[in-house]
């Protein structure tokens, strides 16, 4: 895995300064901490990063294809990369490295943008074509790997992570209060926006071209959604036949690497079957890696110690203090790039931290299973809803819930509070993203601590609205499951499990970690898959406990679903990150920043430090605001000037005409 960066000008001929693209690659070198690249001329600067993992030793980029017309630099594994290339050899093309970089150059000098729907893999691309001159970029169809961009004028700036783009002198850093409105309600933005002004994430399966002066961007790819009458007609024991050979190869070819591969493993049903695939079928001395929490309503211990005894594995673990949480939550957000609502992330930057330690630059994860095979909660919340809405009258409402939240209803105030929780919004069962609404009208309640002043620069802007009107044709004839799993796919997974809790808190400490539940054909076989089969009455994920059924123990099958989170008031307001939070959240600094309501925050942290066990939204609200109030300190107020990041690369293929001329 590796960081790449780049300019280009769109227009024409202009200077581009190559000490600043050695800034720009100098700030992602733990991305690719093994050797850079730089390839130049009088359109385009291209850079590179290199985390070596296939073809260590010629695998150098910026790579070209056979007559150096095209140049690419990539961060990303295509996996099936073996078979591409015997195809592209039959037809002439000729190597010079063993990598799958050269790979995707040739196939696309052979289908140009078509040749996305061929990669299996995970990947953000750059290709210059230095004869049409043309700039390609390319993201993976979920968005594994992140790609953003800004335009000034008729020159476009591209990253792997905005903090390179910052570091051109003419990129303004502000922050964007409709971004700061959507974090606030998503827990995300929606792409193409980010928390900062004018800067841009190219969406997962989208690709973007620059030709005669113009700028494009087209979809090649989204998340598959079905008719009823397009579904499959097989029984439960067919598919997860299928699903057992989708899931074998899957994992089969994401152990493709020049290193050793690791696995991540948490005790839950996802991290146990993907490392008891690989131990079984592949790697019987499978290194394993796992999180562990000093309070037990966040830690998973006793299962993960199950599965080690189980499997044999070489284990280790970290202890993700409180402490330990809330002193890295600054690192962490330097690499997130964006304000969070939670503090989960920080135990995996941890975690990602220990494997680089071990030796390991690569690790398998079972992130995405529960999009994909029906494992979350809010998909059955939505399935009672809307059988309450059906049967207003029905005796057994409670009861229903009672099987999602057994361990809320055995508090009678709490259960009250749980039924009319969901109990608002039935007459909304038409509304296009009913499954999802009343969370994120939950979270919006976050939005009261918002200053006079953001509220009024996000005006009338409306997030829900914004998401219905982005809803494909396809989305209207959908299952309503479906439909949920759409929206928790396109917002939730690709904007920010597989970002600030994927690739940027692994590739802080330059892991690079691998999905094989996101693998293609397994999403697009399941997207196929009848609702009925996926969550069978209100048991989730049934497909794949019944396909890891003979493999895994019955007690990591049948345990009750544990969602990862991490203490958050416990972790931020204690003697170790009082210095910090104090400082960011006081009356000075936030009228600083203009994000927040003084008084407001004020009283919220006078509460917070006398209840033991604050709500959900009181602990959301401080880590929201805290964490906001340090991406503006780190990323507009304090950004470092880019000398302190220039690096001296391996390489550099210098094109220009002129010799060097700056950018700025």
């Amino acid at each position: 895995m590796c960081g790449i960066a780049g300019i280009c000008h769109i227009n024409g001929p202009d200077g581009i300064s190559l000490d600043t693209l050695k800034s720009m690659i100098g700030v992602l070198c733990h991305r690719g901490p093994d050797e850079a690249g730089i390839y130049i001329d009088d359109h385009v600067g291209l850079g590179h990063a290199r985390l070596s993992i296939i073809d260590l030793s010629s695998g150098t980029q910026p790579i070209h294809n056979e007559d150096k017309t095209l140049w690419i630099v990539y961060n990303g594994e295509v996996f099936n990369y073996p078979e591409l290339k015997q195809a592209l050899l039959q037809k002439g093309h000729r190597f010079y490295t063993t990598s799958d970089t050269e790979v995707v150059l040739h196939l696309y000098e052979e289908q140009g943008p078509d040749c996305l729907n061929q990669l299996n893999g995970q990947f953000a691309i750059a290709i210059w074509d230095a004869r049409k001159k043309e700039l390609f970029l390319a993201r993976d169809r979920v968005g594994i790997r992140p790609l953003y961009y800004t335009i000034l004028g008729n020159t476009v700036i591209f990253a792997s992570e905005i903090k390179s783009i910052f570091v051109n002198d003419r990129v303004t850093r502000k922050i964007d209060p409709v971004a700061m409105d959507q974090i606030f309600t998503f827990w995300t933005t929606l792409t193409p926006r980010t928390v900062f002004k004018d800067v841009y994430e190219l969406p997962p399966g989208h690709y973007l071209k620059t030709s005669n002066g113009k700028v494009t961007v087209k979809k090649y790819w989204d998340i598959p959604l079905h008719r009823r009458t397009e579904q499959l007609d097989l029984t439960s024991e067919e598919i997860c036949q299928q699903i057992q050979e989708l899931l074998h190869d899957a994992v089969r070819i994401r152990l493709r690497a020049d290193v050793p591969v690791g696995c991540y493993l948490s005790g839950g049903l996802d991290s146990s079957g993907v490392t008891t695939l690989v131990v079984r079928n592949f790697n019987s001395d499978v290194r394993t890696f796992g999180i562990r929490f000093e309070q037990e309503g966040f830690d998973e211990g006793e299962h993960q110690d199950r599965m080690v005894s189980f499997l044999g594995t070489d284990h280790t673990e970290i202890q993700a203090t409180n402490d330990k949480i809330g002193a890295s939550l600054p690192d962490c957000l330097w690499h997130c790039e964006k304000p969070l609502l939670r503090t989960a992330p920080i135990p995996l930057f941890l975690l990602s931290d220990v494997v680089h330690q071990s030796g390991y630059k690569v690790v398998l994860t079972g992130e995405g299973a529960d999009e994909v095979f029906g494992g979350y909660n809010i998909f059955r919340e939505a399935k009672v809803r809307r059988s309450w809405a059906k049967y207003p009258d029905s005796q057994s409402r409670a009861e229903l819930i009672g099987q999602l939240y057994p361990y809320i209803f055995n508090n009678p105030r709490l259960k009250r509070t749980l039924q009319s929780f969901f109990a608002r919004g039935l007459d909304k069962t038409d509304d296009p993203i009913f499954s999802h609404l009343i969370r994120w009208e939950n979270t919006s309640r976050l939005k009261t601590f918002f200053s006079d002043q953001l509220s009024s620069e996000i005006g009338t802007y409306c997030g829900y609205e914004q998401v219905r009107q982005s809803l494909p044709k396809a989305y209207k004839q959908a299952d309503n499951l479906s439909k949920a799993q759409y929206l928790e796919m396109t917002i939730f997974l690709s904007n920010y499990l597989l970002s600030s809790q994927g690739d940027r808190v692994a590739m802080a400490h330059s892991i690079e970690i691998r999905l094989p539940y996101l693998d293609p054909r397994v999403m697009d076989f399941m997207g196929r898959v009848p609702a009925k089969w996926k969550i069978m009455g209100l048991k989730e994920k049934h497909i794949l406990k019944k396909s890891f059924q003979g493999i895994l123990p019955d007690e990591i099958i049948k345990r009750s679903k544990h969602p990862y989170r991490a203490p958050i008031k416990q972790s931020l307001l204690n003697e170790k990150t009082a210095e910090y939070t104090q400082e960011m959240l006081s009356e000075k600094s936030l009228k600083r920043t203009g994000l927040f309501d003084t008084g407001k925050v004020a009283k919220l942290l006078r509460k917070l430090q006398t209840i033991s066990s604050p709500s959900e939204i009181d602990n959301m609200a401080l880590v929201g605001i805290l964490s906001s109030q340090l991406i503006y300190h780190q990323f507009v107020e304090s950004f470092p000037a880019k000398p302190a990041y220039s690096v001296s690369p391996n390489s550099v293929v210098d094109r220009r005409s002129g010799g060097p001329k700056s950018l700025n």
